[in-house]
């Protein structure tokens, strides 16, 4: 049991639900405004949901390296990788894969008819299609003939689904409705889930070119890849600022929303400590730092919001 929890890489979990958190608090917030009815089950349920996602893509990750032989020589972390370390069999690992696709798939379609039926069955299989996507992508991203983390594109597909779909998504679960100023704090949550992979790529840098994986920071190089990710780092908090002042806190003289921009303090000194580093292997710690960030981001966003309720 302890390898497998050690293949969940529970470190992963708040980052992954930062954007169920922005994106249900800031729909409460709108609902509120709108005498409308927030549904503490949508929300439970869209964590779980989240929770099978994020674990169901790190055993994919695992298998996908690990048989692909990229973990092989892993600077830091290659201790935690069960199949490459031989903890846990490949088989093992396949099966766990498929098993936590079919309780992910349950889990999305028990959430969607809690949110859309019978009233929204349109949008109830729009977001089954969404729902499949977000398991495809979990797995595409190592595992495949073609897998698009080895192309290059995890940084993409890490914006749109940890950023878009998830702040954006559970927005629609409550709201059943789609406002275009919720993209300006989902793009801050996918920024930072990119900087958190951006690390995680610059720390491998030495191995993913040994073992042929492609990724933007290995296309990049580490000092334009070190640019790139302080440039992640610095927007989201300016987005969120954007965000709280389109909707016009200030002019009602409601602050209190704005307690999510004390985290310019810790952001800038991450910043200056990532920004020292010269070797790769050293980046490792600041992977759970941004992540943990990013969860404080989304609940003092949340908590700022409540108070205006």
């Amino acid at each position: 049991m302890k390898h497998w929890i050690q293949a969940a890489r529970l470190r992963t979990l708040p980052l992954s639900l930062s954007g169920i958190i922005m994106g249900a608090f800031i729909a409460k917030w709108r609902l509120s405004q709108e005498g409308g009815i927030w549904d503490w089950r949508i929300f439970v349920l869209a964590l779980l949901v989240t929770l099978f996602y994020q674990v169901l893509s790190n055993f994919a990750n695992d298998y996908g390296d690990g048989v692909k032989g990229t973990d092989k020589n892993r600077i830091g972390e290659a201790e935690s990788r069960a199949v490459a370390s031989g903890k846990i069999t490949a088989t093992q690992m396949r099966n766990a894969v498929i098993l936590l696709s079919i309780l992910s798939f349950v889990a999305t379609v028990a959430l969607l008819y809690v949110a859309f039926y019978p009233t929204n069955i349109r949008e109830f299989w729009i977001f089954i299609g969404l729902g499949i996507a977000c398991i495809l992508a979990a797995i595409g991203y190592t595992v495949g003939k073609k897998p698009y983390g080895y192309m290059g594109l995890g940084d993409i597909f890490v914006f749109i689904f940890f950023g878009l779909v998830s702040v954006c998504g559970s927005y629609f679960l409550f709201t059943k409705s789609f406002d275009y100023d919720i993209l300006i704090p989902a793009s801050a949550i996918g920024m930072l889930s990119m900087a958190v992979l951006n690390l995680n790529n610059m720390r491998d840098i030495v191995n993913d070119e040994l073992s042929g994986k492609k990724t933007l920071a290995l296309r990049l190089g580490f000092k334009k890849a070190m640019v790139y990710e302080i440039i992640l780092l610095q927007l989201p908090i300016l987005l969120m600022l954007a965000f709280l002042m389109y909707n016009g806190f200030q002019e009602k003289g409601l602050y209190y929303p704005f307690i999510v921009m004390i985290l310019i303090f810790p952001f800038m000194k991450l910043r200056r400590t990532i920004m020292k580093i010269q070797e790769p292997k050293l980046l490792d710690p600041f992977l759970k730092q941004v992540g943990i960030l990013t969860f404080m981001m989304a609940v003092l966003t949340a908590v700022g919001l409540n108070f205006v309720n």
